[in-house]
């Protein structure tokens, strides 16, 4: 037995691009490792179980039959596979080192279909045809250093526009392209600003309905002409911010459903009349997000997500009589990726909880019944294993109500137990109660508790909270976790003397600032691509960002932002950093730059601190595969063992 794991090992580690001595795991020429002492390869033995859960994301039904398109992971990366049948064997279509994860069938009939795919984590997505006759693919745009995607079918034909960057790296264009023949790209309109998108088209394929994305709290939706190019503003500006999601035309093409803030603390979904412009709001959600929605082919019903807390609620709203109703025999858990079918009768979605991981279900109007449709490996976890996360609320400097959810470590374990603290990215995203995968081993191994906390200017708890982070705010809310530790010290079981911070993105920098501000109250942090000074960041993200980040961190032209952003940045704050930190980077990170975590990295080794360094070539914006990620699994495992515990 004992040469048969043995031998498994070698072959995963040769796979992945690591080698094996005796006793240790040798890195690829893919890694960069800085002060990060061996990898033991005992210590991949012990995370075995927790590092082989997979998950099944929706992708696109079939036009005419009942089947389809899912993406799951093959070895080292997620690909599309075809699934005919509930609880089928996946057949998988695609075959590439970068992942894979969504499809656009034509609409007529489902001869081919059309998928994104970039190098390395670059995110300079190209879109590629996939031909069933001859299983074979071929790109369809240019290549280069352009973000192409967002495609929208024009009307049943094989005609399709979709968003580029190709003018200038900067402005994000529509383009219109026969799938059948890319030489009949043609440039439709350009566009001033990286935040365009391109949300449906009417069933003539006449109009194109988009919308400009300014931030988390403004955006607008226009009416574009396919004939004459003419742009059409729908929704007005005004003193008031108001933020406009997801739309889709109705089965008439005379109105469009939406989802808003207009007139709301959360988004709503609403429907606009373009005769007159007036709208009219559907749901009566006062305590949570409407997130997803999506509307039959025949336009008679209409499927939407309401966050609660959390937890996904769906709803089914039917256009002719305007009665909602909810689905209450769902699996409970986090929603997404819903998808009608064209028989307008069976609704995909993915689901999730703290113990499963995501798969794919149908809901059929016909039966009433949900039916699971993917059964995704977890590794040999066993469900009733895993810890179910609690809500927990804290008040902050300023009296405001800060949550987050707090998974228990085993209890195996007695004493009072060391912290984790895992703060989201986005700004604007929002730590929820889902299954968290290799994170478990942390609970039941190690018996270390876990906080995922939704900090000020996190999504889900309304418009007023989501800007309560912008501009000069920003450190409030890392005064919001310097109120969570102070709050662990009254938790049964925590031992407040023991918390590691750690985050990726804007978590990435949440976990350099409390190391900055609350280094005497964490024993270790762990930055994931995140931000060290927004001044550089600014600099350097790629130019289509460039503007969208403004309007959330500040304008650096201006010179007493500039000032402020200099003050606030861990990068010129390093020096009060004096515990341990773990820095993780994709080499080729478009959004937060490698030279964010290179930077931060010499300045602490510079100042004589603590400082573990760990970048892969051949990843963006956190590490899409396997191999990587079980490499930067096993590092911070061995930091947490060496500095938390």
């Amino acid at each position: 037995m004992k040469f048969i794991l043995t031998l498994f090992l070698f072959l995963f580690f040769l796979k992945a691009g690591f080698t094996q001595n005796n006793e240790f795991i040798i890195p690829g020429d893919n890694l960069i490792v800085e002060g990060i002492p061996q990898v033991p390869v005992s210590l991949a033995d012990e995370l075995e179980k927790y590092t082989q859960s997979n998950s099944a994301i929706f992708s696109g039904w079939h036009p005419e039959k009942v089947e389809m398109i899912m993406s799951t992971r093959f070895g080292n990366t997620y690909q599309l596979a075809y699934l005919k049948d509930p609880i089928g064997n996946p057949e998988q279509i695609t075959f590439f080192d970068e992942p894979v994860r969504s499809a656009r069938f034509n609409p007529a009939g489902g001869e081919f279909f059309l998928f994104y795919k970039d190098t390395d984590g670059d995110e300079f997505s190209q879109i590629y045809r996939y031909d069933f006759a001859d299983s074979n693919y071929i790109m369809l745009t240019k290549g280069g250093r352009e973000q192409n995607g967002n495609v929208v079918w024009l009307g049943k034909s094989n005609n399709f526009a979709y968003t580029s960057t190709r003018r200038n790296g900067a402005d994000r264009d529509i383009y219109i392209m026969n799938a059948l023949d890319p030489e009949s790209e043609s440039l439709f309109m350009e566009l001033k600003g990286g935040g365009w998108g391109i949300l449906d088209c009417t069933e003539d394929g006449k109009k194109l309905l988009l919308r400009e994305y300014v931030s988390n709290a403004l955006s607008y939706y226009y009416l574009a002409d396919v004939s004459t190019g003419t742009l059409t503003g729908l929704s007005q500006k005004s003193d008031v911010e108001i933020y406009y999601s997801g739309a889709v035309f109705n089965k008439e093409d005379n109105g469009i459903y939406f989802i808003t803030d207009k007139d709301h603390e959360f988004r709503t979904l609403a429907y606009m009349d373009l005769n007159d412009l007036s709208i009219k709001f559907i749901s009566d959600n006062y305590t949570g997000d409407v997130e997803d929605f999506e509307l039959s082919e025949d336009g008679m019903s209409l499927a939407y997500i309401v966050n609660e807390s959390g937890t996904s609620i769906l709803y089914i709203y039917d256009t002719g009589s305007g009665i909602s109703k909810r689905i209450k025999n769902l699996p409970v858990g986090i929603y997404g990726s819903l998808s009608f079918h064209n028989n307008s009768k069976d609704l995909a979605m993915t689901i999730t909880s703290a113990r499963s991981s995501r798969d794919i279900f149908v809901y059929n109007f016909n039966s009433d019944q949900i039916i699971q449709w993917t059964k995704s490996e977890m590794g040999g976890i066993e469900p009733d294993e895993l810890s179910i996360p609690e809500l927990i609320k804290w008040k902050s400097f300023d009296g405001l109500e800060i949550s987050g959810f707090y998974y228990k470590p085993h209890p195996k374990f007695t004493g009072k137990r060391p912290v984790i603290i895992d703060i989201h990215g986005g700004p604007a995203s929002q730590s929820r109660p889902g299954y968290i995968g290799s994170y478990n081993y942390y609970l039941n191994e190690l018996g270390i508790g876990i906080i995922f906390p939704n900090v000020r200017g996190s999504a889900g708890f309304g418009k007023t909270f989501l800007k309560l982070d912008d501009g000069y705010n920003r450190l409030n809310s890392v005064t919001d976790i310097g109120a969570l530790l102070d709050h662990i010290g009254t938790m049964p079981g925590l031992d407040p003397d023991r918390i590691m911070v750690m985050g990726g993105s804007y978590g990435g920098y949440m976990s350099l600032a409390v190391s900055v501000d609350y280094a005497d109250k964490i024993r270790c942090a762990v930055d994931i691509v995140g931000i060290s000074n927004f001044n550089t960041f600014l600099k350097n993200t790629e130019s289509y960002r460039t503007d969208l980040r403004r309007v959330e961190y500040g304008d650096e032209r201006d010179p007493k932002m500039y000032e402020f952003l200099e003050e606030i940045s861990p990068l010129n704050n390093a020096a009060k950093i004096t515990k341990p930190l773990l820095i993780v980077q994709g080499g080729n990170d478009p959004r937060v730059p490698r030279t964010e975590a290179e930077q931060m990295m010499k300045t602490i080794k510079s100042l004589g601190g603590e400082v573990w360094y760990l970048e892969a070539k051949d990843e963006g914006h956190g590490f899409a595969k396997k191999s990587n990620a079980d490499f930067q699994r096993f590092v911070t495992v061995m930091f947490v063992k060496k500095y938390l515990l």
